[in-house]
């Protein structure tokens, strides 16, 4: 038997959770023939053993059974270029990865699923990482469902320059931009995905964004075609995950941080959103007061305080273990939040000294540690 024919029965040994087979996927690195001896070599990039475990013994089974061989030795290089499993990492007929003129750092706020609050947080980091006298732009990256315009409370319409490049609004101390200035918030997008790979790309191409020290990007949940175009175009200096505590949100933010791995984009830290609701209040005597079932103990003053946690709780720490990265804080259910957000000027901007601010600062400072 040659390599051809063993390539040939590899064919039939398929990635766990697909139909397509490793040698399509460009996973077997190298087959030598010594023999009644077979050495092959796997390139799999993934971090998890389960899946590389499964592979290796399919791989030994498929070459055992053919009867070609005696000895059968299966191994990984791990070191390998990756393979080609929805990894978007350049070949070399791509360009590289190139940097925007005048931006000292690009963050990526993600998360694999919607409505985890990723927007309220890119807005509300923007905003701290402006109160601390940096110089930021925000830009909203979701074709399909823009929020800056609703979250800032503006839907003013950018003007060009001579050489038709738009210009970023300047609000609040902000540069910002996003598709819903130029659509109108209330139009509906109908297109398909190249379409939105090369909207993606003028964003972050034709924006005169000028001096900045961060840009953060507003992104779409999942892993779709405005990810992919981003982390092919443009170098990130990192991605910061959102996800709530619930494990079907996890789920879902777990695919969208294995993704940034793929593409070799570093992951800063995750932030563990709507993370517990804090009531307080005060009492006149007794000792306890009975919240939601559960007793509390009341200060001499009368005060008392509890936390509710409405969705579970250690989601963002059990991720940020896994991607072994920094859980960089945890924001809770705030009234507060609501109401500034839905005012149109996030709660770091409107109310730069609460307690939800200072959870913020705290983020904001552990994301600059990690970039510099």
């Amino acid at each position: 038997m040659n390599n051809n024919q063993v390539l040939e029965l590899l064919k039939s040994v398929n990635y766990p959770g697909f139909s397509r087979d490793i040698v399509s996927f460009g996973m077997v690195d190298d087959v030598e023939i010594d023999g009644e001896t077979v050495n092959v070599t796997l390139k799999i990039t993934t971090q998890q053993e389960a899946k590389i475990t499964a592979v290796i013994n399919d791989v030994t089974q498929t070459l055992e059974k053919s009867k070609a061989f005696t000895n059968v030795n299966v191994s990984v290089n791990k070191n390998a270029a990756p393979s080609n499993i929805g990894n978007v990492a350049q070949s070399p007929a791509q360009k590289p990865a190139s940097t925007l003129d005048g931006v000292k750092h690009v963050i990526a706020i993600a998360s694999g699923k919607g409505g985890v609050g990723k927007s309220t947080v890119a807005a509300n980091l923007a905003f701290t990482l402006k109160n601390a006298g940096n110089s930021v732009g925000l830009l909203d990256l979701d074709i399909y469902g823009p929020s800056l315009p609703i979250i800032l409370g503006t839907n003013e319409q950018p003007q060009m320059t001579q050489d038709r490049k738009l210009i970023p609004l300047d609000h609040m101390g902000l540069k910002i931009m996003s598709f819903g200035f130029i659509s109108g918030n209330e139009t509906p997008v109908i297109w398909r995905g190249p379409l939105i790979a090369r909207m993606t790309e003028q964003f972050f191409r034709d924006v005169e964004w000028g001096e900045l020290d961060y840009l953060i990007l507003d992104l779409p949940p999942g892993t779709g075609d405005v990810q992919l175009t981003l982390t092919q175009k443009l170098k990130i200096s990192g991605a910061v995950i959102v996800t709530t505590p619930q494990d079907i949100a996890l789920a879902d933010v777990r695919k969208g941080a294995d993704m940034f791995k793929k593409v070799h984009t570093p992951v800063l830290g995750v932030i563990e959103n709507m993370s517990g609701l804090f009531i307080k209040g005060q009492i006149e005597g007794g000792s306890t007061v009975s919240i939601e079932g559960q007793h509390v103990n009341v200060e001499s003053d009368g005060k008392f305080g509890i936390r509710i946690d409405l969705f579970k709780r250690g989601g963002g720490k059990s991720e940020s273990d896994r991607l072994e990265v920094q859980l960089l804080g945890e924001i809770p259910i705030s009234q507060e939040i609501m109401e500034a957000t839905d005012a149109g000027e996030p709660i770091t901007s409107k109310n730069p000294e609460s307690q939800v601010s200072e959870i913020y600062r705290s983020i904001a400072e552990k994301i600059v540690n990690v970039l510099n």
